[in-house]
């Protein structure tokens, strides 16, 4: 081991990283430990009644997501990348917004819209007749179709990113030698874009298991949804315990399949010119095809639901019905948000800069440990908080637990740009400053920090956003009379108070679009 290893090692810098990560691996630890405890009586309680059921659906959710989520982000992506037609230019970055609405909120939205006696039920009867069935939200089908649209836009960016560096060559050779058009598209177009489209169904996949707003609005029964009715219907933590620890062992499968995956699913063009696509021009009818398909799309993923959001808005605020009391709202959101970022910007900055800088095995272990909160749902860290701090009054239902939840839940999102600013700094720059008899965190602050303000701009913008989106870790820690905007819109929508869900929705929904256009311009890629 070099000085400098040794060093890093023994470093107060590192002791403390490594007690951050030990901090937020906690929460996952204490979960093992109390489902394992548990007795085996709980256990097979539940093997016998809830879990099957909650596999079953929870697994059929998300396979289903996956499937949707890749034949509409593909399908878009394919379009934008090599036709030509109607709007092209603007289509392709409205596909994006969708990740400006939370899931609780577009599930809100079609509760409404799908109901018996609601506008797309009454639409369908005039088109198919007065007794003509109609799916109901609260339904398989209904989570499915949520899910799909408030996804799908993980896919699209991704496949899109995709096509545009594809090599069209290939696709060329393969027409050379006799392949139709299908067989070019399944032997060569697919296992190339592969690794792409991998990481995108790995973070639908990810995101459908550990929901909780959607499947709890649609009264859809999944592990997420059920961790949250044990602790608060059936105050059962030990059975809450175990469901936890199952749903973080089926997420932390599919992580460590997916990088399995990617690590065997590596293309490099070694030889040869690459050729990015050109777009086809299409005629009247082929571009009508796909405007009217993306027109579709966009309507029921944004366009619907946004329309929504305003009407009701306008009709709360003209029946006076937006009082002093949202404004609380919105400052609980801000300052808790506001905190919680920039306590993660302070404490995952040691991480991001050890992990770049002095990768030993102590910084990557830490820094993989804080990467472990992907694999909690609010939920599960909320389970694990709870019980931890109910031994300690004077902390036990204050701010600071939840803020810890969101640390814990949401710092691997920063983590991510924190890391890839740091990289992109030469570290020569910082031992030109310390040959100058700087010190090392007087290099960092002069030298290093200003050239990744940007980065770290955009790791809090992130955290702050997803901490105001927060639902179920909120629901279960805030303290007591303390709402914020995601837990009115969950409150209204759940007894269907339409008018008063939606102006915190339509806040979150506008706060979120630019910062989802940020990150389209930045080319959003994922690690």
């Amino acid at each position: 081991m070099t000085v400098l290893a040794r060093q890093a090692v023994l470093s107060p810098l590192a002791i403390f990283s490594f007690g951050i990560s030990g901090l937020i691996v906690l929460p996952l630890l204490y979960v093992v430990y109390s489902a394992m405890k548990a007795d085996f009586a709980i256990w097979q309680r539940l093997w016998s009644t809830r879990i099957p059921e909650l596999f079953l659906n929870t697994v059929s959710l998300a396979f289903g997501v996956g499937i949707a989520t890749l034949t509409l982000g593909v399908s878009l992506a394919w379009f934008i990348t090599r036709y030509e037609f109607w709007g092209r230019g603007f289509w392709e970055w409205a596909f994006v917004l969708p990740l400006a609405i939370p899931s609780y909120v577009l599930a809100y939205v079609y509760t409404f819209l799908l109901d018996t006696g609601g506008p797309l039920e009454q639409a369908w009867q005039v088109v198919m007749g007065p007794e003509a069935p109609f799916f109901s939200p609260y339904s398989f089908i209904g989570a499915l179709m949520v899910m799909t649209l408030n996804t799908f836009p993980y896919v699209y960016l991704l496949a899109k990113t995709a096509l545009q560096n594809f090599n069209v060559t290939f696709e060329e050779a393969a027409q050379a030698t006799g392949a139709s058009q299908w067989a070019t598209i399944f032997r060569v177009f697919l296992p190339l874009i592969r690794p792409a489209l991998v990481a995108g169904l790995f973070l639908v996949t990810l995101y459908v298991v550990s929901d909780f707003g959607a499947v709890s609005l649609l009264r859809f029964q999944t592990f997420t949804y059920a961790v949250y009715q044990q602790i608060t219907g059936r105050y059962d933590y030990a059975a809450a315990s175990i469901l936890s620890l199952l749903l973080v062992s089926f997420a932390l499968i599919f992580l460590l399949g997916e990088r399995w995956f990617r690590r065997q699913s590596r293309y490099y063009q070694m030889t040869g010119k690459v050729r990015p696509p050109t777009l086809m021009p299409c005629s009247v009818s082929r571009s009508a095809l796909m405007t009217g398909y993306c027109v579709v799309v966009f309507g029921m993923a944004f366009a619907l639901p946004t329309y929504w959001l305003v009407q009701w808005t306008s009709e709360a605020w003209a029946e006076n019905e937006i009082g002093t009391e949202f404004l609380t709202y919105i400052w609980n959101s801000m300052v808790l948000s506001g905190g919680a970022a920039t306590l993660a910007l302070v404490l995952g900055t040691p991480l991001a800069y050890l992990a770049c800088r002095h990768p030993t095995r102590l910084n990557t272990l830490c820094i993989q440990g804080a990467y472990t909160g992907y694999v909690l749902p609010g939920p599960v860290a909320a389970l694990a908080l709870l019980i931890l701090f109910s031994s300690i009054p004077f902390l036990y239902g204050t701010a600071l637990v939840l803020v810890l939840a969101y640390l814990i839940h949401f710092l691997p999102a920063g983590l991510q740009s924190m890391e890839s600013a740091i990289q992109q700094v030469n570290p020569n720059l910082e031992e030109a400053a310390k040959s100058l008899g700087a010190r090392s965190y007087q290099a960092f602050q002069r030298v290093t920090l200003p050239l990744v303000r940007g980065g770290f701009l955009v790791a809090w913008i992130l955290m702050f956003l997803q901490c105001m989106k927060e639902l179920p870790a909120t629901l279960l820690l805030r303290p007591v009379g303390f709402d914020t905007l995601a837990v009115r819109i969950w409150l209204e929508a759940s007894e269907e108070l339409y008018q008063l869900a939606a102006p915190p929705a339509l806040l979150i929904v506008l706060m979120t679009i630019p910062v989802v256009m940020l990150l389209t311009r930045k080319n959003w890629q994922v690690g």
